[in-house]
């Protein structure tokens, strides 16, 4: 590895790592940067997960104040993206790339707009009820999908589980990005495993991003719990609708 190639792939995974922690869509620096370098797609998609999977932990625990009142919460929500992960895994082993290619603009559209009116949906959804979100139905079915998704492909997936906890009835910004940190990192997880025991890794450039992209993860979600939640919202939205832009360009 020469100095510049370090140096592109480091910050674009502390950019990704950041990114990730905020609003998701961290894979649109990191894999373009490996890909830059010379990785294989198939390799590069493969360090590109292990390698952020730490900055979902870093961005969780910076969100450790917020999550504490869930616990009881996350526990199924966390087995739910486990399993999730694991079926989305082995849907992608039995899928041509080129067919769900075609299909990741549509989903980052669908999300995106999903999450821009998640407030309105939701109130319609829950009528005029207030309270702490639990373990219903339509948040754990939600979970299940974004779950299967991240397991089949993970560009875009915070994305749809910030729209996924938004429908579910939680309402501060803050405590929806806590969440998505959280159970990123556990369907992360299950794609690191099977990555890592296929020996489908380019560990000398996945090392420097597993440094980076944890200090941007963690960086990411400091900055995020001191900014007005109606600009991280926006922030969000403009993040989407920047990344659907980007897959239609390249997909059509």
């Amino acid at each position: 590895m020469s100095a510049w190639q370090i140096a592109l792939v480091g910050f674009a995974a502390f950019c990704a790592g950041a990114m990730n922690s905020v609003a998701g869509g961290g894979t649109f620096f990191s894999f373009p940067a490996l890909l830059a370098v010379g990785v294989p797609p198939v390799v590069a998609n493969a360090s590109n997960s292990v390698a952020l999977w730490p900055a979902s932990l870093s961005g969780a625990w910076a969100y450790r104040k917020e999550l504490a009142r869930y616990k009881r919460y996350l526990i199924p929500m966390g087995l739910v993206s486990f399993v999730g992960g694991i079926g989305g895994g082995l849907l992608l082993l039995a899928t041509k790339d080129a067919t769900f290619s075609r299909l990741i603009p549509w989903l980052l559209l669908f999300a995106t707009v999903l999450f821009a009116f998640s407030g309105k949906l939701s109130l319609l959804l829950r009528g005029a009820e207030s309270g702490q979100p639990g373990n219903s139905p339509v948040a754990l079915a939600g979970q299940a999908v974004v779950s299967v998704y991240g397991g089949f492909f993970g560009a875009g997936m915070g994305i749809l589980m910030l729209a996924s906890l938004a429908m579910a009835g939680h309402d501060d910004v803050h405590e929806i990005n806590a969440i998505k940190n959280l159970l990123s990192a556990v369907i992360y997880s299950v794609t690191v495993l099977t990555f890592v025991i296929a020996g489908a890794v380019s560990w000398p450039y996945t090392l420097v991003m597993l440094v980076t992209a944890t200090l941007g993860g963690y960086w990411g979600a400091s900055i995020a719990r001191k900014i007005p939640a109606l600009w991280l919202r926006r922030f969000i939205i403009a993040v989407g609708f920047t990344l659907t832009g980007f897959y239609f360009y390249k997909t059509f």
